[in-house]
């Protein structure tokens, strides 16, 4: 018995101290700087990133997103089936023991009885109780039971990781969804003013054509351009809803619940974001950590299926006692030991290839690893680039702005004194609204480019150090 016990000791010992896997390579070279130009920002740490807009709204709305989001819900549950997964996968590296308790009663219905059954004619019932203890533990030779608890502790980092991926798809659509809504109020109110400005234009002209100085196409014509703002204003407000109803659904509540302030468009700004070096987004991305632990899993249920085409030895002890009166029933104590070896002789190949498929989901695994790793750069290189871009476009845009009003106020001025066409003044007024418009889809382009480049960052997110 104390051979065994130590046998049992020691497998228990070689468990304990087994190496963990070391994390996957994926062969990929980071590149030394992103290729986009990029100005170094002041804030390095992305914690709470939603916060740099400089919007109060935003932060209750992410607020509630966290808490009503049912996406988010779930990704939390499948984290703990993932921890459950993960107990239950580490359990068969130590032993099991079980215990038992009975208590029997027979008794003759007739006739005299029987060898087994050894009655009398004043008692013809028999009592016995007995109680077990038993252990059982299959020694861990080739790694196996190793492999299965890191396969599943793998699977659960990834799970924490798509959980912690789901939250920042979740809070980057909650802030475009608001500044989307934001934006089209203020395109809303712009539409609004362009079309009083038709209006009064349309007055003008109306005047001039009573007098008999403008002609029925001039007055068809601001008629048009009237009719097309008016169609302008009920299609931004159409967008503006579907914008709300985008915004309530992330937030897991019906449109009807969801009161917003009436915060202007304007007071969005956008902070300058420090992008750091490509090397660094490895540990900034839950996907690609994910992706990296997913591997990892594959590369530990290799180690399994292999081991399940080696031999397995089995060890097992029970203590046992029995008695037909209660109060005896520790006195008669015996004890079994025992070890059993069984090996894998024909199976027509099914071990053989779930090792096979093991390894091609290994293969597969790490192939997707590596896209997320470049996915991830091309992300960057797209906010960064998206940026860039818009900065410049709206350096210029200003300056279209205001030189589209200055033409409309000078063209409206010469056509009331009768010194320019209404073709003019058509001219100028379809220029300013398409400037105005522009003007506000390039801030909003803007503000979500810096969403953008915060969800490519992997936001607040990173990687526990090991």
């Amino acid at each position: 018995m104390k051979a065994h016990l130590t046998l049992l000791a020691a497998s228990l010992l070689l468990a304990a101290c087994a190496t963990p896997a070391s994390a996957p390579d994926s062969g990929i070279q980071p590149p030394q700087a992103w290729q986009s130009l990029d100005t170094p920002g002041s804030r390095a740490d992305n914690q709470q990133w939603w916060t740099h807009f400089g919007s109060p709204q935003l932060d209750q709305l992410i607020e509630q997103a966290r808490l009503g989001s049912f996406d988010l819900a779930a990704a939390m549950a499948r984290v703990r089936q993932a921890q459950a997964s993960a107990v239950i996968a580490g359990a068969p590296l130590l032993p099991a023991v079980t215990a038992g308790l009975n208590g029997n009663r027979q008794e003759l219905l007739r006739g005299k009885g029987y060898s087994q059954l050894d009655v009398d004619r004043d008692n013809r019932t028999i009592d016995y109780y007995d109680a077990n203890l038993s252990t059982s533990y299959e020694l861990d030779f080739w790694g196996g039971k190793r492999a299965a608890r890191d396969s599943a502790q793998s699977s659960l980092s990834a799970s924490q990781f798509d959980r912690a991926t789901v939250e920042l798809t979740l809070l980057s659509g909650v802030a475009n969804s608001y500044t989307q809504a934001l934006s089209l109020r203020e395109q809303q109110r712009i539409a609004e003013l362009n079309l009083a400005n038709a209006q009064n234009v349309l007055k003008l002209v109306q005047t001039r054509y009573d007098a008999g100085s403008a002609t029925a196409l001039e007055l068809s014509q601001q008629k048009s351009l009237v009719a097309t703002q008016q169609r302008r204003v009920p299609q931004v407000q159409q967008q503006a809803r579907e914008a709300l109803i985008t915004l309530a659904a992330l937030l897991g509540q019906p449109v009807q619940s969801l009161q917003l302030d009436d915060e202007p468009f304007d007071r969005l700004h956008w902070p300058a974001i420090n992008a750091g070096v490509p090397s660094e987004l490895l540990r900034r991305r839950p996907d690609i950590a994910a992706a990296e632990a997913r591997l990892a899993a594959a590369q530990a249920d290799i180690t399994v299926a292999r081991a399940a085409m080696l031999p397995s030895v089995t060890l097992g002890l029970s203590l046992a006692t029995g008695a037909d009166i209660a109060d005896q029933l520790l006195r008669n104590n015996v004890y079994n030991l025992g070890a059993g070896l069984t090996a894998p002789i024909f199976n027509n190949g099914r071990l053989r290839a779930e090792r096979d498929r093991a390894s091609a989901r290994q293969e597969e695994l790490l192939e997707t690893y590596r896209a997320a790793i470049v996915n991830g750069f091309a992300d960057v290189e797209k906010a960064l680039n998206s940026i860039n871009g818009l900065d410049q476009q709206r350096q210029w845009q200003t300056e279209e702005l205001h030189q589209a009003q200055t033409a409309f106020d000078i063209a409206q001025s010469r056509y009331q004194a009768g010194a320019e066409d209404l073709l003019t003044v058509l001219e100028t007024q379809r220029t300013l609204y398409a400037a105005q418009d522009m003007n506000v889809q390039l801030r909003l382009a803007r503000v979500q480019a810096s969403v953008a480049l915060y969800k490519a960052l992997g936001g607040g997110w990173r990687v526990a150090p090991i």
